[in-house]
């Protein structure tokens, strides 16, 4: 089931914490890298039409 939720997270390239809108699918996948040993959020981004991986910590806010 496709859910449509806001994430805010720290991000390295915009330098500060961002918000955008998201959305899960088949391509969705939440795990711990093995190497740095820091989580992972991979979501589809709607507001740039492609595929995101938030870090460390992120926040999601459910959209009705």
């Amino acid at each position: 089931m496709k859910a449509t939720f806001n994430i805010t997270y720290y991000s390295k390239k915009e330098g500060g914490h961002i918000t955008r809108k998201g959305m899960t699918n088949e391509m969705t996948r939440e795990g711990v890298n093995k190497k740095t040993k820091e989580p992972y959020f991979v979501y589809y981004d709607l507001d740039k039409l492609g595929y995101r991986t938030a870090t460390k910590e992120w926040r999601i806010k459910e959209v009705a």
